[in-house]
């Protein structure tokens, strides 16, 4: 199951109380003050793990709460520190703070970490509060609070290149043509229900990781169909491959397909509709034999973007195609 939002609640360890004692030995009738310290409370802390790409283990467990302190003791002896709770999320995930509407971290890199909430420090003993006026202090410290916060999780997955289009133009099987991803295809519209991710491989040394974006319709920046909770995952991403169905199941033509997709990138983004575009036409096996009129007139309306046709389903161009997004991303000085 795929969670790319969640909202949760972490609570930090509050620190340990300061003891309150006094020396008690044989022969030693004024031992004086040994209250010890409290031990600090355990922070929460947050760490990119590239093994994980979901927030489902947030979606059942809203309370995060690292240990507290141990309170002081005797003989001027710490109370045990509590344990920092370490909490794996995907990278790209952002945290932001509910209450004060920020932004606290972008856990974009794997192994970055950051501390959510820092635990409580632990209260002073009596051995510190002694004095050549008060030789017998009989008071001691409450350790601190640990911090508490409410906060919003939300994933962007991290891809090099965002496969955008229509329900129903190929983008599953093309991912599953040149990865080993193996997203659910079939000949109806929204088969994919969550963004899927695989890894395109020209050689050993020329690696791309492509993202599915579930089929965007029209009006889906403002909530229509499934596209509009997914398109946030392709911000991340250093370039747009485009694919435009040339010969749509429903009729409809492809030019005007190719355009609405357009203006939903930019009514969600502006800096998403920025981002460098390369158009795919796809299904050219289905070309009528009397020739490729269709596709010149695309190419046309379009002109000058870059247009690339190919067939996913029978890999046809499939190898330009990735030998030209990998110039895209890796662009050679001129």
């Amino acid at each position: 199951m795929f969670v790319d939002e969640a909202e949760i609640a972490v609570k930090a360890g509050d620190g340990g109380n300061g003891c309150q004692s006094f020396r008690r030995e044989k022969y030693i009738p004024k031992g004086g003050p040994d209250g010890g310290d409290g031990g600090n409370g355990g922070s929460v802390i947050f760490v990119a793990d590239e093994n994980r790409n979901t927030l489902l283990d947030f979606a059942g467990k809203h309370h995060w709460t690292a240990k507290s302190g141990g309170p002081g003791m005797g003989k001027k002896m710490y109370g045990a520190a509590g344990e920092d709770l370490i909490v794996p999320v995907p990278v790209g995930t952002m945290v932001f703070d509910i209450e004060k509407r920020i932004l606290l971290a972008d856990l974009e890199v794997p192994g970055r970490h950051i501390v959510i909430a820092r635990g409580g420090k632990g209260g002073r003993g009596n051995f510190h509060f002694r004095s050549p006026t008060n030789q017998a202090p009989r008071y001691a410290e409450s350790g601190t609070k640990g911090e508490q916060r409410s906060i919003r999780l939300e994933l962007k997955l991290i891809a090099d290149v965002g496969i955008a289009g229509k329900p129903n133009a190929g983008k599953s099987t093309l991912l599953s043509m040149i990865s080993a991803a193996r997203p659910k295809v079939a000949d109806y519209p929204f088969t994919t229900l969550d963004p899927q991710l695989g890894i395109a491989e020209l050689d050993i040394e020329r690696r791309m990781v492509f993202a599915d974006i579930p089929g965007l319709i029209e009006n889906a920046h403002l909530g229509a169909g499934l596209g509009h909770a997914f398109l946030k995952h392709i911000e991340r991403c250093r370039l747009i491959v485009h694919l435009v169905d040339l010969y749509p199941i429903d009729g409809t033509d492809p030019l005007e397909n190719y355009r609405v997709i357009r203006a939903e990138l930019e009514a969600f983004s502006q800096e998403l509709a920025m981002k460098p575009e390369l158009v795919i036409a796809n299904k050219i096996d289905l070309t009528p034999s009397d020739g490729d009129e269709v596709l010149k007139d695309f190419k046309a309306a379009i002109a000058p973007r870059e247009v690339i046709a190919i067939s996913g389903a029978t890999k046809l161009n499939l190898d330009s195609m990735l030998k030209r997004v990998w110039q895209h991303l890796h662009p050679q000085p001129d």
